[in-house]
């Protein structure tokens, strides 16, 4: 999965399987949290509050019966926190890889 495009894996937190754990109702709906160390620490060196944001995360919900991907692209990020375009393009990466079926878990597509 997210290995194949040279980053690593932290978490799948399956959110809407916690709301029902908790007796809660929510669309399906998880998050993948996942980042390149190599690309993401030259980053928080440069801007300590960038820790808040990596590493990079995205959404994977249902929508209508489709798998929708919704994430903060690097550009964002780098306005956000105040870092120069480079780092940003390190953390590129991420525009390609949500558009692989490597995000979209059975029953969500």
């Amino acid at each position: 999965m997210v290995s194949l495009a040279g980053m690593k894996l932290f978490a799948v937190i399956d959110q809407s399987a916690e709301a029902h754990a908790a007796g809660m109702r929510l669309r399906d709906r998880i998050l993948v949290v996942f980042g390149s160390p190599a690309a993401g620490t030259p980053v928080m060196v440069s801007q300590l509050l960038t820790a808040l944001d990596l590493p990079l995360k995205a959404v994977v919900w249902a929508d209508s019966g489709r798998a929708k991907v919704s994430y903060n692209d690097p550009a964002s990020l780098a306005a956000r926190h105040h870092f120069s375009p480079d780092p940003a393009n390190d953390l590129g990466g991420i525009d390609a890889l949500t558009k692989t079926s490597a995000f979209f878990r059975p029953g969500l597509s």
